[in-house]
């Protein structure tokens, strides 16, 4: 075994480095791209429209199990309460189906299990949160979805600031968090406290806001656009911290990291050689 590339979960990686670290021989690299508490941050300069198809694209799309996916949008709350009711018109417009159609915007959760974790997930917030879920109905559900248990409808819900960093809800779960103009500092700080670092959302017209987020020790930066759907070959895609050990997939680093490096020194001048020859 020279070397394990590994996408899924913190847990799962965690799992499998310990396991690497007690196999006897050699000792094995492991190249690990994990989750995350993915944030999107939304100022009062945003665009509206698009900030709200950013969201719903980021942290509802296949059914929020991504590990890119958004996971808890911080908004300005200048604009909180108009945005709010746009991203919530806009969930009560998608449609779920099991099976999925061209004409479906979700399909089912991966499994049964998924959706009882989501589940759990959801009334640990309910019950650590002082905030309420606002959760929309979707349109033109199929007459077939209330007996398939892996459908699991988009869920909104308001937390309190700074928001609850500290687990992952893997599937359409957002929290939404509003946050004063000179909070926006500590945004920032909450984001970097965490430890997570996969991808990072901005929607502002301020270039200085968006060299702050750039700054933040997080894999990818989305500006003003979804957070999911990197583009292979020239967006690589990877997190560090709490979200991956590196380098990025499809990044110019990947290929090192699975070759291993050999050098060679021969002392020319112990079997007569004349190294001047060679200067």
């Amino acid at each position: 075994l020279g070397a394990v590339f590994f996408t899924g979960s913190n847990a799962t990686a965690r799992t499998i480095q310990q396991t690497l670290a007690a196999r006897p021989g050699p000792i094995v690299p492991l190249v690990a791209e994990t989750g995350g508490v993915n944030a999107m941050v939304v100022d009062s300069s945003a665009l509206p429209e698009q900030a709200c198809d950013s969201i719903v694209k980021s942290a509802f799309g296949s059914a929020g199990q991504r590990c890119s996916a958004l996971r808890i949008v911080f908004v300005q709350e200048d604009i909180a309460a108009s945005l709010k009711t746009m991203v919530q018109g806009a969930m009560a417009l998608l449609r779920q189906a099991s099976p999925p159609t061209l004409e479906s915007d979700l399909g089912p959760l991966i499994d049964e299990a998924a959706a009882r974790q989501i589940q759990r997930g959801c009334e640990h917030l309910q019950h650590t949160q002082t905030g309420a879920f606002l959760t929309q109905a979707l349109a033109n559900r199929p007459l077939n979805a209330e007996h398939d248990k892996r459908l699991f409808a988009p869920q909104l819900v308001e937390v309190s600031f700074p928001g609850d960093f500290s687990t992952e809800i893997f599937g359409p779960v957002l929290q939404w968090v509003m946050f004063k103009n000179d909070q926006f500092s500590q945004v920032l700080q909450a984001i970097e406290h965490a430890g997570w670092g996969l991808t990072l959302g901005l929607q502002s017209r301020s270039d200085r806001r968006a060299a702050q987020l750039a700054a933040l020790p997080v894999g990818n930066l989305y500006v003003n656009r979804e957070m999911t759907g990197a583009v292979v070959g020239s967006q690589p895609f990877g997190g560090q911290g709490l979200s991956g050990t590196g380098p990025k997939a499809g990044g110019f680093h990947t290929v090192f990291k699975a070759v291993t490096e050999k050098t060679v020194s021969n002392n020319l001048a112990s079997s007569g050689g004349i190294p001047e020859l060679f200067q």
